[in-house]
């Protein structure tokens, strides 16, 4: 049962966190390691959203092993009804509180790429076994890596990538997310194809460390996959850079290997020293992640549409948060007391024991 903890720990530490980057109180002043990479590169925020898809990967696991991995036609229902009802949240998420057109609508976000991915990996772990599904992610990674490669010189430029040109064929640039004041979709449709391997890691993983009995064991194994990713990623970032917007293959193996490590901690903690306690706040954050998500972005909504004078409701609170701070500092308290008030709904959830799940 704690090594169950030890995942619900890092289910907890990855939604505070989404909370924690997407909350701030201005974009105009964020503490550097919480904003995403202008491009190539990485920091600690952009790791966020792999390790969503990871921890969702890792409750499919468990929820394939209660049937018992039975591919069933009841199942494939199932996995379709969730992806879809993801999707729809998600679509309902942007285009709240319906005052654009709906020609303008985006299509694609966060939780449209759960969704998606979710049906891809859950579809391909019930049908393949462990070698299989090894043997689908390489050449889902490799595939994506030519793909990306194919289009010449700009192949890895902002306007010019391939993932850009499919999405405004399909999507059209009216539905894509106006990024840097160009249409392009950092969650786009063929951007989700390698984000479906990071689904099927966590799943892969958690199958791995549930079957390893001796618990000094899991970390130290978790340590080694997660060192071997991270600087397997890194090497091949030297010809396919880590870029979040463009979900490059090196990106999905890079962040992976955090995920590893950041596991080996709180099994480490949980498992080996036995220090549940400490961890406690985090196990209530991970017992309803997607519901706190989905949430918090309701709560901004809120926000950004009520006025208090001629300031929105967000501005005002930033506002409030500025008499006591400078203003990046009161950027990030802003953002903090949101996880910690999310927290509290947690918690509230969690003594009466209610888990909403899709």
């Amino acid at each position: 049962m704690t090594r169950y903890l030890a995942l619900d720990a890092f289910r907890g530490i990855t939604i505070a966190l989404m909370i924690l980057v997407n909350t701030p109180g201005t974009w105009s002043h964020v503490y550097a390691p919480l904003l995403h990479v202008h491009w190539h590169g990485s920091t600690p925020t952009d790791l966020v959203f792999p390790f969503f898809l990871f921890i969702i990967g890792s409750a499919l696991f468990f929820s394939c092993r209660k049937s018992d991995f039975r591919a069933t036609p009841e199942q494939f229902i199932s996995i379709v009804k969730r992806g879809v009802i993801m999707f729809f949240i998600g679509l309902l998420l942007n285009v709240i509180p319906f005052n654009a057109p709906i020609e303008e609508w985006r299509i694609m976000g966060v939780l449209q790429r759960i969704g998606i991915a979710y049906i891809i990996a859950a579809s391909l772990v019930l049908l393949l076994n462990r070698r299989g599904v090894f043997i689908v992610s390489t050449v889902i990674l490799l595939s994506y890596w030519l793909l990306l490669m194919s289009v010449g010189e700009a192949s890895l430029t902002f306007e010019g990538n391939i993932i850009r040109q499919f999405d405004l064929t399909v999507l059209g640039a009216n539905h894509m997310y106006n990024m840097r004041g160009v249409s392009f979709d950092p969650e786009g449709l063929l951007s989700t194809l390698p984000a479906v391997v990071n689904m099927l890691l966590g799943f892969e993983l958690t199958r791995y460390l549930t079957s390893i009995k001796d618990k000094s064991s899991s970390v130290i194994k978790l340590i080694i996959i997660g060192g071997l990713a991270i600087g397997f990623g890194a090497l091949w970032s030297l010809v396919l850079p880590i870029n979040k917007s463009l979900w490059t293959s090196s990106y999905v193996i890079y962040s992976t290997g955090f995920a590893c490590l950041l596991l080996a901690v709180f099994v480490w903690l949980i498992d080996v020293k036995g220090q549940d306690k400490l961890v406690a706040p985090l196990l209530v954050y991970g017992t309803n992640p997607l519901f706190i998500y989905v949430l918090s972005f309701l709560f901004v909504t809120v926000y950004l549409n009520t006025s208090i004078g001629d300031r929105t409701l967000y501005s005002w609170l930033y506002g409030q948060f500025k008499l006591i701070a400078e203003p990046t500092l009161a950027s990030f308290l802003f953002a903090f007391s949101h996880v910690l008030l999310f927290w509290f709904v947690s918690l509230k959830l969690y003594q009466r024991k209610i888990f909403i799940k899709i």
